[in-house]
């Protein structure tokens, strides 16, 4: 088990890639090592990461998930790749099609596995799971270890090493926690005057849901204030517009739904804002 934020991602792509480095290249439509992980842009920034840390050795890697075509995802596969970053959905999708074959594979990664859980994915990953190799090496990460966890590791681990690396619910040291006590009906507008009294230069606001988080862009608008939001209504192009925008220091506030902004890495943020209590305990420290 790893907080979210933990640097784990580090933790298992720089072991894979000296790992990949000594055995011979992917065939055709096959990958050496699968990465599973619940939402896009959790998925593309691994592949950022692989880029970063493997771009002194020759291997391929290449990222695929839904909301996007189809097409150029089967293009990149077809030479084969010795990394394959995924979300469970669009890589059945991919398998069906022939697109990727599963016989090379050596190492697979379940990255967030308590998200992926949330999100209804436990069907798709033993479906995935039941087409690997039987000889693999599995590595499971999780900001949480509940029964359910416990059970999916099971099934998919032998004899494992549990490795716990943080304190588990805690907050980073150099994180000040702050609460407003404030009526519902005027949280926007408390909100509104944090922002601009203490000259906010970016912040990020978790909203409980979809709707809540359309809703609030649009009242922080009204008092002058750019925002966006991101959640799983929005389209993939939308969604990364809106995160490479908020990266860039194009846009002021940012609004998320917790699922689609588990796991984000996003540097020097100063502010982060739970404008609803989360559903689950554990996604108020991200």
């Amino acid at each position: 088990t790893a907080q979210t934020g933990t640097g784990k991602t580090a933790g298992f792509v720089l072991p894979i890639l000296e790992r990949l480095t000594k055995l011979p290249r992917a065939r055709s439509n096959h990958a050496l090592a699968l990465i599973l992980t619940p939402t896009r842009e959790l998925a593309a920034q691994i592949q950022e990461s692989i880029q970063q840390y493997g771009k002194h050795v020759s291997l391929r890697s290449t990222v695929v998930f839904g909301g996007v075509k189809i097409n150029p995802q089967m293009i990149a596969l077809r030479a084969g790749v010795e990394i394959l970053v995924a979300t469970p959905g669009r890589l059945l999708d991919l398998f069906q099609q022939n697109a990727v074959r599963f016989d090379q594979i050596q190492i697979v990664v379940l990255d967030e596995a308590d998200r992926m859980l949330d999100m209804g994915f436990i069907h798709d990953i033993k479906r995935i799971i039941a087409k690997l190799p039987k000889k693999r090496q599995n590595l499971l990460f999780s900001a949480t270890f509940s029964d359910e966890i416990r059970n999916l590791a099971k099934g998919l681990l032998q004899n494992p090493v549990e490795i716990d690396v943080a304190t588990r619910n805690t907050t980073a040291v150099m994180v000040n926690q702050m609460i407003h006590p404030v009526d519902k009906a005027r949280k926007a507008a408390l909100l509104s005057y944090l922002i601009r009294e203490n000259n906010w230069h970016q912040a990020l606001v978790f909203s409980r849901t979809k709707h809540g988080a359309n809703k609030l862009v649009k009242l922080l608008a009204a008092d002058e204030i750019k925002s966006l939001a991101i959640h799983g209504n929005k389209s993939q192009a939308q969604r990364t517009k809106a995160l490479s925008d908020f990266k860039a220091g194009k846009v002021q506030i940012l609004v998320a739904t917790d699922i689609a902004a588990r796991g984000i890495d996003i540097e020097e943020l100063g502010m982060v804002v739970n404008f609803d209590l989360p559903q689950v305990a554990e996604d108020y420290v991200h």
